[in-house]
């Protein structure tokens, strides 16, 4: 009888063995992961093909576009950290959107830099609006005194 038995636990202990020395290769695997630089990480969660068409205002208007969520995101990570089991829930939360977001914005720096873009100079209108003082929403300008009516 200890004959019978013994010999149901050696195939078993044998499946046993080959399914862990199988998972041990495949997660052996993984550990290469480990090596993928922060620029093909972000890369893999942007489209590679979507700023091809774009011309340089567009690009421009893209850039800032993205300068600005990075920023945002980067925000809401680090506030995030500060809260009781912070690290988790910026991970969570913003990780991903971080991610595609410096991902989309390298492949419009990309773009950018392969159609040869420069800044455009600011608007005459724009610049005149930026030196004038601002008045409230809702709220006329008054004209200056001793001015004719």
């Amino acid at each position: 009888m200890t004959d019978r038995a013994s010999s149901s636990r050696t195939p078993g202990f044998a499946v046993t063995a080959a399914a862990l020395l199988a998972l041990g290769f495949a997660l052996s695997g993984c550990a290469g992961v480990g090596n993928v630089t922060g620029e093909d990480m972000m890369a893999a969660f942007a489209d590679p093909a979507r700023y091809e068409l774009y011309d340089c205002k567009q690009l421009e208007t893209e850039r800032k576009t993205l300068a600005g969520r990075e920023a945002e995101l980067q925000g809401l990570m680090a506030k995030a950290q500060t809260g009781t089991a912070g690290p988790l829930v910026a991970e969570m939360a913003y990780r991903n959107d971080y991610l595609t977001t410096r991902g989309q914005a390298h492949f419009a720096d990309e773009a950018w830099r392969k159609n040869k873009c420069h800044p455009s100079p600011p608007d005459a209108a724009t610049a005149a609006a930026g030196s004038a003082p601002a008045t409230p929403p809702g709220r006329p300008a008054r004209p200056p005194r001793g001015a004719a009516n």
